[in-house]
């Protein structure tokens, strides 16, 4: 085995797998309905990275392997700024609308379902959620996905508005250096 693929095998025993549904879907056809099992899956390293996967079929298992499988493909990274992510952003899918806000060291993940699992597994420890609109869980996790992906690294946006890079900061971190 190269060493390439010990640490490919490695990298993925350290990753984050969380099953967030398990639902029975059906499809009508002629002779009546025909049910699969849908499995949404999101993985990530706690460092920032995460992915989600969908997958279908006829029994759960297959399903599972399907949904990590494309769950790994789907991994993408995202901003984060210490324990919390560094502004507020809203992530909007169909009925479903996420409210991500960054809190302040000790806080905790207060989020639920499915939006807690994508959070946890990127490896935010303090942030405050609201889910808005839709309780659909799978619609809640690519909304999730689609606040995470808006988010701009401090530095980034300061050079953009020709501003200090402390101004953007959160205001507990403002008040350490100031």
């Amino acid at each position: 085995m190269s060493e390439y693929e010990m640490q490919e095998m490695e990298s993925q025993e350290q990753l984050d797998e969380r099953v967030i549904e398990i639902a029975r879907v059906a499809k009508v056809v002629k002779g009546g309905r025909r049910f699969q099992f849908r499995v949404t899956v999101v993985i990530g390293d706690g460092h920032g990275k995460v992915g989600m996967g969908v997958g279908k079929a006829n029994a759960v298992p297959d399903a599972m392997r399907k949904a990590t499988e494309r769950a790994r493909k789907d991994m993408r990274s995202v901003f984060t700024f210490g324990t919390t992510i560094p502004h507020e952003v809203i992530g909007r899918v169909a009925g479903a609308k996420v409210l991500l806000k960054p809190a302040s060291p000790g806080t905790g993940v207060i989020a639920a379902g499915g939006v807690r699992a994508v959070l946890e597994a990127v490896g935010v420890r303090d942030i405050l959620t609201k889910s808005l609109g839709s309780a659909n869980v799978l619609n809640g996790v690519m909304a999730t996905f689609k606040a995470l992906d808006a988010l701009k690294s401090p530095a980034q946006e300061a050079a953009r508005r020709g501003k200090p890079v402390e101004e953007l900061m959160p205001f507990w971190e403002r008040r350490k250096h100031g």
